[in-house]
This record gives C-alpha cells, structure tokens and sequence, in this order.
C-alpha cells in the first residue's frame, strides 16, 4: 500500500488498524501483528509504536509486557459505550454554547446549518456536520475538551458515515433542535440532543456492522 502524503504516519497506522477491526478482519482479543501493519503500509516500526501508543490511550488496544499489542472487546457493549462518552463530550461544548450564544457564533451556525439543509448526498452533508462540529468545538471547547473529543472520534471513521444513506434525512432535526437549544440560551436541552444523537449514531452503527457479520458470531480466544 503506498505512502498517503500529507498524512502523519502515525495516523496512517492508527486509522489501517481502525480499519482492520471495522470490517471483522481485527476482532477483540486479537495480537496485532506489527511487521504485517510495516510491510502493508510500507513504513518503519516507529509510526507503528506511536500508534500503539495513541490507540492504547484511547482504549482500542493494551499492550501486554513481551507479548505485543491486542485488540481490546469490540462489541455491542463497546459501541455504545464509545457513542455514550462522544456523546457526553460534545454535548458539554454544545451546553456552554449555549450559556454564551454570541450573535457572531450564531451567525456561523445559521450558516452552517443551511449548508446542512442544502446538502444533496451524505458525504456533503457528512462534511457539513464537521463544519458545524468545528464552529462549536474551536469556540468552546479548550485544549483539553477537544483532544478527548478527537480521541472519542476513534469509531466513528467518516468513511462510515459519508456512505450512510440516510444521513439527513435521520440527522438534519437533531442540528436544527441543537441551533434552537443555543440560540434559545438552553444547555440543557443542548446535551439532551447529543444524548440523543449518541444513541442514534450507536444503533446504526451496530445495525450495520452486524449486518455485516463485523458484530455477533465472535470468535473465543
């Protein structure tokens, strides 16, 4: 597989690996085999390591003292546990956006959330939704709030959700009651929608990676 330029090779890593567990051909209790990843990508052990180490801290992985890297559970359970913690994050920089909605802010959301509602295929929509992310997150969110929603961002590869059919057509009213909730100064009913979302996004996901013989009909280890 060739070098992807303009991407951290590291991050080359930890999304192949993502990747691998997606689609079934990693699952949970697995040894990651650091030498395939090196000769699949085409790279050194150093960005491979690096990537043990960020997957690791994001609880993909654990590593096992002279025994290598091994996929933690990837379940059901997993799932949505991941959803539930992305959800949190995120609803908390909605809420404080909605404590502090500056006409400036709510300028960009009204713009962005007509992009949404113009959007003609799932990955423009897709690519909306990550404008309307960003516009919340850089005002709101500090350093430390926004490394953990990157890291919570782990299983939720685009690559899923530019494909998903029926993005808009199950998001759109979410974004539009999470611009009411801030613009209507309510933090609360800002997390209510993320706890909502959350909960979604978990259910398709699952949906479809049972479908796809990903989840369900594990293998023992």
């Amino acid at each position: 597989m060739p070098k992807k330029y303009g991407v951290k090779e590291k991050d080359q890593v930890v999304a192949h690996v993502i990747n691998l567990v997606m689609t079934g051909k990693l699952r949970g209790g697995d040894r990651i085999d650091r030498n395939e990843i090196a000769k699949d990508l085409g790279l050194s052990r150093v960005p491979i390591q690096e990537a043990m180490v960020q997957l690791e801290h994001d609880g993909i992985v654990s590593t096992r003292y002279h025994r290598g890297a091994f996929v933690e559970p990837f379940d059901e359970a997993a799932l949505r546990e991941h959803h539930e913690l992305y959800g949190i994050l995120n609803g908390l920089a909605a809420a404080r956006a909605a404590t502090d909605p500056t006409p400036r802010v709510l300028a960009r959301l009204d713009s962005a959330l007509h992009t949404l509602r113009s959007a003609k295929d799932p990955r423009s929509f897709q690519e909306a939704c990550w404008h309307y992310r960003d516009t919340v997150n850089d005002e709101y969110a500090g350093p430390r709030l926004q490394a953990a929603i990157r890291a919570a961002q782990s299983f939720a590869p685009s690559e899923f959700w530019t494909t998903y059919p029926k993005s808009k057509q199950e998001f759109l009213p979410g974004y539009e009651d999470e611009t009411r909730a801030i613009r209507d100064g309510n933090p609360d009913a800002a997390r209510a929608v993320w706890a909502h979302r959350a909960e979604l996004m978990a259910t398709i996901m699952i949906a479809e990676l049972t479908r796809r013989g990903v989840l369900g009909d594990l293998r023992s280890h």
